[in-house]
Order: C-alpha cells, then sequence, then structure tokens
C-alpha cells in the first residue's frame, strides 16, 4: 500500500470533529481564530488532512491547558517555526556529510 501523504485533505468536519473529541463549532472557531485553515471541496465543504486533525489535537490540548485563543495561535506559530528551523538544520547537517 502507497504512503499516504499527511497533507491530503480527507475528512469532513463530522470525521474530524469525531477524531480530535470536539465538537464541530470549536473546528469553526478555531477555523475562524485563524488557527487553521482546511481544504475545501469544489462545492465549499470542509475537508482537513492528517496534518489538520494533528494541528486540532494540539490547539484542543492548549486550550485545555488554559490558554487562551491568542496563545493558542501564537504557540502553534512557534511550533511551526521550530518545526521548520528543524528541518532546515538537519537538511544543512546533511548538506555538509555529503562534501
Amino acid at each position: 500500500m502507497p504512503h499516504r501523504d499527511s497533507r491530503t485533505p480527507l475528512y469532513g468536519i463530522a470525521v474530524a470533529a469525531q477524531l480530535v473529541e470536539l465538537p464541530e463549532a470549536t473546528l469553526r472557531l478555531f477555523e475562524s481564530k485563524g488557527l487553521l485553515t482546511p481544504a475545501r471541496s469544489d462545492g465549499g465543504t470542509r475537508r482537513y488532512s492528517d496534518d489538520d486533525i494533528d494541528r486540532l489535537r494540539r490547539a484542543a490540548q492548549l486550550r485545555e491547558d488554559g490558554i487562551n485563543i491568542v496563545g493558542i495561535a501564537r504557540v502553534l506559530a512557534l511550533q511551526d517555526e521550530n518545526a521548520g528551523l528543524h528541518g532546515e538544520n538537519a537538511d544543512l547537517r546533511e548538506a555538509l556529510d555529503e562534501r
């Protein structure tokens, strides 16, 4: 079975809400506050990827920890930046090892 890209939008909002154990309204709130942007089908239906599900879980945990929406957005942005820097660092190390 081929590996599926974690960015592929697969899940409708009802399934995504079940996967993260949150009400659909919370997913809509998170989207309206810019915490994530799910893909849209041709008909306008939200489609969530595995990456979106992971982000929703992280946001839900932060909310459960008592962090407000603005704080959640900042933490998620910093986590994204950190992951990007780790990727760049790994690429640079690999390039140095090839020398």
